[in-house]
This record gives C-alpha cells, structure tokens and sequence, in this order.
C-alpha cells in the first residue's frame, strides 16, 4: 500500500496520471497525424511534409499530412486542440496561427495558452516581399513610393486573418505609416496564384513558398527580411537595403499537441522532432529554401512555450496601433 501510494505521488509530482502513463507505454500505436492548418501548396505544409516523412522512422510508424484550412488557420488549430490527447493527432503551424492570431481573433474559440501543449520549435524562416509579374513594381523602394500615392488601391494577398502573411504586409503598413489594402483567401497557395494572375500587387510569405515562385517567374522578388542577403536569392536586397529597416520578421514554426497529452508522449513526439533533424535530406530542403533549423536551446516544449508567451506580449502592442492593418 506505501508503494503505490508512493508511485502515485510521484505521477502526481511529474504532472502525469497512471491512465496518462498507461496510454504512454507503446505509443505509438497507429499512424500519427499532422494537422496543417492551411490549404496545400503554402510554407506550413511544405514544411509539415518535409517534416512527417523525416519523423516516420524514429516512430516507427506513417506520419501524415492533413490539411485544414480556414478563418486563417483557426479551424484546423480548433480541431487539432479538439483531438484526442494521445499524440497521434498533431498540429503544425508557426507564430501567426500558434501566438498571434489569437489576438487578432480573441472571439475565436482557440487559445494557444489553453489549449495546446508545445512540442518543440523546428525551424526559422525568414520572408520575402513579391510583387505580381504582371504588375509595374520592381523594387521595395517602388512600392513604398506606389502605396503612400495611391493607399488603399495597393493590394496584398494573404493566407488569412492571423496569418504570416497577414502580419507581415500589416507590419510593413506599420512601419512605413501607409495604407493599403489586405485581400484573404484561405491559404498562401491560393493567394501565390492570384500574384502570378495579376490580380493582387503583392504578397510576402515566407521563403518556402516564395523562392520558388521568384525563379518559375510567377512572383517577382523585392525584398527579403533576413539580416543579411540570402544565398538563394543573391540579388535580391534586405528590407533594411530598401529602406524600411525595422521590418526584420524571421518566423518560427513548430509542432504542438492538444492540452492535456501526457509528458511522456509529448517526449517520444520532441524526441522523433530532434531525430528528424538530424537527417540529411530534411537539412538539405531547408537549406534550399533558405530555413534554419531552431537552434537546440530554443527546441523543446519549455522553450516554445516561452516563445509563444513573448510574442504574444510584442504583438499585442503592434496589433492593437491605429496604423496596423486589419483585414
């Protein structure tokens, strides 16, 4: 009787249960899951799926890719978070729909705070600004000059309320004091397609999407906010090089669980994490697209969460400005 007393108030002590140990033991037990809360063709899920099939091996079973858009990625985060708690339903997402789009959204029905249970930061992106082929801008310094003439009449496509690529051409608004106009559509790829039409002027999204773009011609390159030019797109100037310096979002993404998955499983899900990136082919694709994988001490739950809490206070002070653009 002591000893499983004892046992039991160590389970307590490590914030786990004897049902949560129990679900623990041989997980996993089928394929597992990973909720993109984005329509195909966008960063999220191209990373998702670089991700899922270097973590098949380490768990020994099929991780998948399931994509869930809409309301700017509320919907999926929603249904991940209403997911069993058992790690075999997953979701991947990154700072606009896991920290910030909650504020934009406080009505929405989901709070990272609340419920989901990091897993771990995976990867850094930095962003691209395009322009539409079809378009007559050519540089950073053109548009800024097009949007404090025209305003409103200067459009960017998004992937959604709350998205990356709704924060981002709202931060350059912020920054350069403009106006100008955000059209959302329900995934980058959507938006990526009305770029090459013509039909929006310009949109910035992370380098996963937009590099490729920039070389088949359906998007036209101005300007990247990492600190420095990037290898794969080498006359393609900063932000800071067109003249809007502050503009320096290099965006995290990463995987998380619903609330309540027990710490064990939240562990061999971290672990499958760091397994993956160790693999050389996983590394080479981020190399491409110009993605770093998260430094090892901002990896990990406690790490993400701290992450989430940081930005969600930087945020809150940008969003809630009278010259931050809401859709």
């Amino acid at each position: 009787m002591p000893a499983t007393f004892s046992r039991r108030a160590a389970l307590a002590l490590a914030g786990l249960s004897l049902p949560g140990l129990a679900r623990a033991q041989g997980f996993p037990q089928r394929n597992v899951t990973i909720i993109v809360p984005s329509a195909p063709g966008g960063t999220l899920d191209a990373l998702a799926r670089f991700y899922a099939q270097a973590m098949t091996p380490p768990l020994g079973r099929q991780v998948v890719v399931e994509n869930v858009s809409g309301a700017g990625g509320l919907i999926g985060m929603q249904r991940a978070a209403r997911s069993d708690p058992d790690g075999h339903t997953i979701s991947f997402g990154n700072m606009g729909v896991m920290a910030v789009g909650s504020i934009l959204n406080p009505q929405g029905g989901f709070d990272p705070r609340r419920d989901m249970a990091p897993i771990s930061l995976v990867a850094d992106v930095p962003m691209v600004l395009s322009a539409s082929p079809r378009g007559s801008i050519r540089t950073l310094p053109a548009l800024l000059e097009k949007l404090r003439a025209e305003g409103e009449k200067v459009t960017f496509g998004t992937a959604g309320l709350g998205t990356t690529s709704h924060l981002a051409p709202g931060y350059l608004l912020f920054l350069a004091k403009a106006k100008g106009t955000l059209v959302s559509y329900r995934g980058a790829g959507p938006a990526l397609n009305d770029l090459a039409a013509g039909l929006v002027d310009a949109v910035i999204d992370q380098t996963v999407t937009m590099i490729p773009g920039h070389r088949g011609g359906t998007a036209v390159a101005l300007a990247v906010s990492a600190p420095q030019r990037i290898a794969q797109l080498p006359d393609v100037p900063t932000f800071a090089e067109g003249g809007l310096p502050g503009f320096d979002l290099v965006i995290w993404n990463g995987f998380a669980a619903p609330s309540g998955t027990p710490a064990p499983i939240l562990a061999k899900l971290a672990e499958a994490v760091e397994a993956a990136q160790a693999d050389p082919g996983l590394q080479g694709r981020l190399r491409d697209l110009a993605s770093t994988a998260t430094a090892p001490a901002a990896r990990g739950p406690e790490a993400m969460k701290a992450r989430i809490a940081a930005d969600m206070t930087k945020w809150t002070e940008v969003i809630n400005s009278p010259d931050f653009a809401r859709e």
